[in-house]
Order: structure tokens, then C-alpha cells, then sequence
């Protein structure tokens, strides 16, 4: 079968080829009626645009670095799920790696020395990097930033509001009529920002109700594993004061792993000890009991990093750059409310 030419296209909707790549490419504007013609000629015909050619054509590679902190934490998983798919509409290929939060390999990765040659852009979850890090980058490949590690950064940015998300799961508990709420999962270091955003959202929901913050029921964890969250529960029950009677977990792996250690000391989730996890993924919507939790639009992330990148990189974008925030919102199961 021969393959589908431009030319093909625009016979087949009677237009120019400019206007063909025009529509194909988002090269420039074009009227609707003009636009939908040639797309159905495109879907008609089954024409493929040679993506190869065209990034050669630009100087680019056609694929987009996503760079996380940890690939088996299930959050950025599903985040880069989202945004593969994002990046394939408009033609990129992403190419996924881990930094484990360690600064070097961080620097290493947004430096244009080492992202040039493989990748047109990055979008980057970073722990580690200071202002400083980021000042010594010459900009020249567009970086977008998600999370809450870099402020005023002169890159763009993607982010949830912690702070808000955090008050909202603790008002959940404080409504249920929990008097004794932990909060697992405080980072008190560096590179622990949105871990502290977090607690401030548990401490703000408690003084909205002009309730004192029992600061031993703040437990600090290393990481957002599932063995963290278990050693943590496990501390909280031997808790000289008395165990809690709710706990606000900072994500996901968290939260079952407290759910674990409270069933295996024979304890009760909801009845005896309420759980909220962060994170919404697509393991704590099956778990026994299901999760309540903060759900980020993962969706939404995905789609405004890969709409910055790929903007800055057609130049169709020239403005500063943006902090943009997206939704989150507080899914209610039975870890809180039973069955």
C-alpha cells in the first residue's frame, strides 16, 4: 500500500499542502471550516506525519526528558502515565528517568551539556535543587518544574496547593469528631518542602478551630514508603499519651502501611483509628478498607507541564515564566467514614 503524502491530503480537501502542514503541524492559524476539512481528509486517508522528518527539520530530537525523584513511588508513575500520553499528542516521545533525590544527578540532568544531545526539553520533580543550581543553568532548553521544591524560580512551574489539600483532609477528621490527630510523614529538612507544606496545612486546620497541636503526634518519617508509614503507626501506638485516633498521612504508601500495622496490632479502620492518605492511586481505591485520600488532577499536571515545554519549544509561548496550580480534591472511603 503506498504511504499518504501531504499532497494526497490537500487534494483530498481541496487546499494548498501549506495548509495541510499548517493544520498538521500547528504552524499557523487556520480557519475552522479549512481545519476540519483537512482533518477529515487526514482521517480518511490515514495519512501519518514522518514526526522523524519534521524534527530533523527543526534541529530537535522529538523527545522530552521526565525526571522524578522515584519511579516505584506509585504517585510518579501514574504522573508519567499522564504525561506520555499528553506528550503523544503533540508528537514527543518521553524518556523517563530517577534522580533518587540526590543532588548530583539532578544538576547533572538540567544542565544543557547533558540534556542537549538526547532531549528538546525537560520537565523536572526535583528534591534537591537550590536557586543557586538553577541560576547556573543558561536556559537555552525549556525546563518546567513540578512540586514545591524551587520558589520564584525563573523556569516554569506546576504545583498543587499543599497547604490547602492538607487542611482539608484534617478538617475531614476534625469534622468526623477525631480529637486525637496525627500527622505522619513531616520532613524537617532541606530538601522537605512539601512534606512541611503539608504540616502546615494540619496545623492551620487545628487552630481554625482554635484547637492546640499535640506537636508528639507530628512523626517525621525518611521517606513516603509503605515500611515508613508502618514503623511510624507502630510508634504512634505505643504512644505514652495514648494512641491517636486519626492519622492524616502525607501519601498514599503511608497510609497503608499504617492501615497494616493497625489491623496486625487488632485495631479497627475505621471504628478505632480514621485514615487519610494522599495521593489517590489506583492501589488504595481496592485496598481493604478503600482509601480516603487528596487527589491531585494528575491529568491536569500532565497537561500544563507538556503545554509549557511544547509551547516554549514552537515558540508559540514568549511569556514570563508562570506558576500554575492545579486542582486537588478530597476523596471520601471507607478508611474514614466505613462502609
Amino acid at each position: 500500500m503506498a504511504t499518504t503524502r501531504l499532497r494526497d491530503v490537500a487534494e483530498r480537501a481541496g487546499v494548498s499542502i501549506r495548509t495541510v502542514s499548517n493544520v498538521v503541524n500547528g504552524y499557523a492559524p487556520v480557519a475552522e471550516e479549512t481545519r476540519l476539512r483537512v482533518e477529515k481528509a487526514v482521517a480518511e486517508l490515514g495519512y501519518r506525519p514522518n514526526l522523524l522528518a519534521r524534527n530533523l527539520k527543526r534541529g530537535r530530537t522529538g523527545m522530552l526528558a521526565l525526571v522524578v525523584p522515584e519511579l516505584d513511588v506509585p504517585y510518579f508513575s501514574e504522573l508519567a502515565r499522564a504525561v506520555i500520553a499528553e506528550a503523544r499528542t503533540r508528537g514527543y516521545t518521553v524518556v523517563i528517568d530517577q534522580t533518587d533525590g540526590e543532588p548530583d544527578r539532578e544538576r547533572e540532568l538540567i544542565m544543557r551539556g547533558a540534556s542537549a544531545a538526547r532531549f528538546d526539553g525537560v520537565i523536572l520533580s526535583p528534591l534537591s535543587l537550590s536557586q543557586a543550581d538553577l541560576a547556573q543553568r543558561d536556559g537555552a532548553d525549556p525546563l518546567v518544574l513540578l512540586g514545591e521544591r524551587i520558589a520564584e524560580s525563573q523556569y516554569d512551574h506546576v504545583a498543587i496547593d499543599n497547604v490547602a489539600a492538607a487542611y482539608a483532609a484534617t478538617e475531614h477528621l476534625l469534622d468526623l469528631g477525631r480529637t486525637r490527630i496525627a500527622a505522619v510523614g513531616d520532613q524537617p529538612y532541606d530538601t522537605g518542602e512539601t512534606a512541611q507544606l503539608r504540616t502546615r496545612g494540619y496545623r492551620d486546620a487545628h487552630a481554625a478551630r482554635g484547637l492546640a497541636v499535640d506537636e508528639s503526634l507530628i512523626v517525621a518519617t525518611p521517606r513516603f514508603h509503605l515500611s515508613d508509614g508502618a514503623a511510624a503507626m507502630a510508634a504512634l501506638l505505643d504512644h505514652p499519651g495514648g494512641p491517636p485516633d486519626a492519622v492524616f498521612c502525607y501519601n498514599d504508601l503511608l497510609a497503608l502501611g499504617a492501615i497494616r500495622t493497625l489491623l496486625t496490632r487488632g485495631l479497627r479502620v475505621p471504628e478505632d483509628v480514621a485514615v487519610v492518605g494522599f495521593d489517590d492511586i489506583e492501589t488504595g481505591r481496592y485496598n481493604t478498607p478503600t482509601l480516603t485520600t487528596v487527589s491531585p488532577d494528575k491529568a491536569t499536571i500532565a497537561r500544563l507541564a507538556v503545554e509549557r515545554i511544547t509551547g516554549r519549544l514552537d515558540d508559540a509561548l514568549k511569556d514570563p515564566p508562570v506558576e500554575l496550580w492545579a486542582p486537588h480534591q478530597l476523596v471520601v472511603r471507607e478508611s474514614t467514614v466505613g462502609r
